[in-house]
């Protein structure tokens, strides 16, 4: 009798999850059921395939959800965070595993001992970041601990970009996730991370202008700016007593101060309605946040508010985006400032059909080991191959699929809302994903916290 594997959204990053689930069907026994809003978008290779079925699936009609649930033998939302608590309720009550991509919220969180009495696995956080980042960082640090090493630095960071062959613009970006979460990135209180034992806090105003700076082989320098809240993890990989958590995003270097520029204008605001937005040109959008002034013309205004000289790479990025074009419009009706730089934004920075994105990763551990201190750092990058088959879609995807049949196989057994930290769950994962291209490189490097001088006399 086939395994059921039922999975709800067929958005962008399931692309290597569906083709893992159908290649293994025959071998594994699986018959993989697809409900979609828009079972219409599908390609017909997956909808046609002997073993997957594809139904129309809204998650709010609770009949159409519950009896697609209660027909499976296990769970996997790749829907957005805000609608898994109807799907995880109805797993409880229909004693079904569940696996997601999300960071757990509070409502999946209290379910932990429900899905523990009935000997279910939650799986969550299992995508790419969270992930592959919880798993590679707790694959280093259970290897160092079980030495005898004390941790002492832990940093993170990740990013999506574009790939160095479809790298075409000043600000060596292009929109490879969600545009809405890069728009506003950063925003909802400052920056809290620990530096050598000291709390730090970056506000936001301030966040794009303290980032550090990344090497990796091949691949050229990167900057990374703090995500705000390196905090949670402490407790989540066993590390309160650590000097340095910082986890951050990466960019290509000189990003960061290029969008300063946005965040010092206001356009990233998404705290309020602009009147008339619908029909405005960019041009017009501009000006919306410069001075009066009866003589001087936008771009004037724009290079004196900010203090761009003419000859400055900083205007170029900004010419390359249009948004001083009359022509060119915002569609969004009472559009938020950050809704309508994302309009424009999107105009320039999507990528084509035949472009391929890139997802870099690095993390770096400070330890001490026989009154030594040490460090190693990791970094991994995954190359998209299609428009299609991106590096995101390869590196959120599959870890959620070989989880499911982890799962399905009885391999990864322990009941409860989690994250996959314990070897349990990690082990077996990032060895099958080194067979697809996932993998990191380590190196030593000497440990300088950020004392580097008492070190180094």
């Amino acid at each position: 009798m086939s395994r059921k594997i039922l999975m709800l959204g067929a958005g962008k990053s399931t692309s290597y999850l569906i083709d893992y689930f159908l290649e293994k069907s025959t071998s594994e026994n699986l018959r993989l059921t697809i409900g979609d809003l828009h079972p219409e978008n599908i390609a017909k290779a997956v909808s046609g395939h002997p073993n997957c079925s594809v139904v129309s699936l809204d998650i709010f009609k609770d009949d159409q959800r519950k009896t697609a649930i209660k027909d499976a033998d296990i769970v996997v939302s790749m829907l957005p965070a805000r609608f898994h608590s109807k799907v995880a309720e109805d797993c409880i009550a229909y004693e079904k595993h569940l696996v997601t991509a999300s960071y757990i919220g509070d409502d999946i969180r209290k379910l932990d001992a429900e899905a523990k009495a009935k000997g279910l696995v939650f799986m969550n956080e299992i995508g790419l970041d969270p992930g592959i980042d919880h798993m590679s960082a707790m694959e280093v640090i259970d290897r160092i601990r079980d030495r005898g090493g004390k941790m002492l630095l832990f940093e993170s960071f990740t990013g999506g970009l574009v790939a160095p062959e479809s790298d075409d613009n000043l600000w060596n970006y292009k929109f490879t996730w969600n545009p809405r979460n890069v728009v506003v990135a950063g925003q909802g209180g400052a920056a809290k991370f620990i530096q050598e034992g000291s709390y730090k806090y970056i506000p936001y105003h301030k966040l794009f202008r303290r980032t550090e700076f990344l090497e990796i082989e091949g691949y050229g320098q990167f900057e990374a700016y703090a995500n705000r809240d390196s905090l949670w993890y402490r407790e989540a990989y066993g590390l309160e007593d650590v000097l340095t958590l910082y986890r951050g995003t990466m960019r290509r270097i000189g990003f960061s101060k290029a969008w300063n520029m946005f965040v010092q204008l206001g356009m990233t605001d998404d705290t309020y309605t602009i009147e008339n937005s619908a029909g405005m040109s960019y041009r017009e959008f501009i000006n919306l946040f410069l001075p009066y002034s009866p003589t001087d013309s936008v771009e004037l205004k724009l290079r004196h508010y900010l203090k761009i000289d003419q000859d400055d790479i900083m205007w170029g990025k900004l010419l390359e985006l249009n948004i001083f074009d009359a022509d060119k419009t915002i569609r969004i009706q009472k559009a938020t400032p950050a809704q309508a730089l994302q309009e424009i934004l999107q105009a320039s920075w999507t990528l084509k059909s035949d472009e391929k994105d890139m997802v870099v990763m690095y993390h770096k551990f400070g330890y001490e080991l026989d009154g030594v201190k040490k460090q190693v750092d990791a970094n991994m990058v995954v190359l998209g191959e299609t428009a299609t088959h991106t590096a995101m879609a390869k590196t959120v995807g599959l870890p959620v699929a070989i989880a499911t049949l982890q799962i399905l196989n009885k391999k990864i057994t322990t009941p409860g809302v989690q994250i996959p930290i314990s070897k349990e769950v990690y082990a077996p994962i990032l060895e099958e994903l080194k067979s697809y291209g996932i993998a990191f490189n380590e190196f030593q490097v000497p440990y300088l916290g950020y004392n580097p001088d008492s070190i180094a006399s």
